[in-house]
């Protein structure tokens, strides 16, 4: 299996760590039955907890952009080039680190880990386009 594919494997581990992480740190704000419940009424989370769950929510809002671009460059055959290897890596490691650096709380470092994911899935669609 390529090693694309495999990244792809790991970073839908990665999502289902940080839905679990960010689900157990709301739990310690909002009680069981309210999250066993329809919530119709809000029950806000702050704090590291408000943080995961907002990493998290990143995380789900580029994950589509990878996975379609991994498997795209899969069709096309395009696997295998230092453009998908590297930039799935840059893309996976990005992620795994992102959000404990934003559960922390650390501001500028969290931005530039953020951008070095993006650009790693940049490269992907740079090999997929040539």
């Amino acid at each position: 299996m390529a090693v694309e594919l495999k990244l792809l494997a790991v970073a839908v581990i990665i999502g289902l760590v940080q839905l679990l992480w960010a689900a157990a740190a709301a739990r310690g704000q909002q009680d069981l039955k309210w999250a066993a419940g329809p919530r119709d009424t809000p029950m806000p989370i702050s704090g590291s907890a408000a943080r995961l769950h907002r990493a998290f929510w990143n995380f789900v809002e580029t994950f589509p952009f990878f996975a379609a671009a991994v498997l795209a460059a899969a069709a096309a055959g395009k696997l295998g080039s230092d453009l998908t290897v590297w930039g799935s890596i840059m893309y996976v490691a990005g992620r795994a680190i992102y959000a404990p650096l934003y559960a922390a709380g650390v501001p500028m470092l969290r931005s530039v880990v953020w951008f070095a994911s993006l650009i790693g899935l940049v490269m992907i669609l740079v090999a997929l386009l040539r």
